[in-house]
């Protein structure tokens, strides 16, 4: 699993170049900085210069600097993208509409051309993997396996929808089976899982913080944000509480001493503990150390 710690990626659009410099100064573990449908047409150019600029000139304190591209299918719009962003070394790649191991293999040989070029280290810049139509659905085996710099899968349920011509409700079971799928084999495959995002920047925000819980509660490590006012709720829901952390802490001291003892099941706080529920406990300490808590 990769180590960087990704509660919340907040999309910015990429020919904004204040907006850019609002979120660096935010906290937010990872910044997006967009070329795909948060920009233009006409706009593209702009954008990649000001993405350029910005990965050279801004302090991002902490954050971690993404960019995402435009479709690996859109061919010599993604490439323009790519080559017009590499020589300020983002942190990383964001792939949408990812639908073969190809899309991710052929990003995968550009940086692989880049870090040899520059004198990186090979496999230094990380790789995410967006999800959002039927064909990458059905293609997950392969591309969550498709590159060893692949970090994550990102779910996208908006444009997921619209490719299946489905109908997006509040509840989401028009997209649970691919939310499912995504979560299932990102962690087959020891990947970061990324939630859609919640489109609804109005709405109360209790709603957003019910949508990230049901998420983390899948097995999600963290969720793509489109607003700047989403990013706290959104970190606070999947960085583990104390109360969960010390109660996590002493179900696995228990399970260490009945196993000292040779036992194997044992009842803690009144229910039976098995090795799920001990793995589970050391995902959550796993996390809280993510997040920078000391466990």
């Amino acid at each position: 699993m990769p180590t960087t710690i990704r509660r919340a990626l907040l999309f910015m659009p990429g020919d904004d170049r204040k907006k850019i410099e609002k979120a660096a100064a935010m906290g937010v573990d990872s910044i997006i900085m967009d070329l795909e449908d948060g920009v233009a047409l006409n706009h593209k150019q702009a954008a990649r210069e000001s993405i350029h600029s910005a990965l050279r000139e801004v302090d991002f304190g902490r954050s971690e600097r993404l960019v995402r591209l435009n479709p690996v299918s859109l061919g010599a719009l993604c490439r323009t993208d790519f080559e017009a962003t590499i020589a300020a070394h983002p942190d990383g790649y964001v792939l949408p509409k990812v639908e073969r191991a190809e899309d991710v293999r052929e990003v995968d040989a550009w940086l692989t051309t880049a870090e040899r070029a520059y004198g990186w280290p090979l496999g230094g810049v990380g790789l995410i993997a967006l999800v959002e139509t039927a064909l990458g659905v059905v293609n997950l085996r392969e591309i969550a396996s498709a590159a060893p710099r692949l970090q994550a899968l990102a779910f996208g349920a908006e444009d997921l929808a619209g490719d299946m011509g489905a109908v997006r409700t509040q509840e989401g079971w028009e997209g649970f089976y691919a939310r499912s799928a995504v979560v299932t084999h990102a962690k087959a495959f020891g990947l970061q899982a990324l939630d859609t995002p919640f489109i609804d920047v109005k709405a109360d925000e209790t709603l957003l913080v019910a949508e990230a819980e049901r998420a983390m509660q899948m097995g999600y490590t963290g969720k793509l944000c489109i607003h700047p006012r989403q990013v706290n709720a959104v970190q606070q829901v999947f960085t583990p509480t104390a109360a969960q952390i010390d109660r996590a802490r002493r179900l696995i001291a228990e399970h260490d001493s009945h196993q000292a003892a040779g036992t194997g099941v044992f009842t803690f706080e009144g229910k039976m503990v098995d090795m799920p529920m001990v793995r589970a406990a050391q995902s959550l300490l796993d996390r809280a150390r993510a997040a920078g808590i000391r466990v």
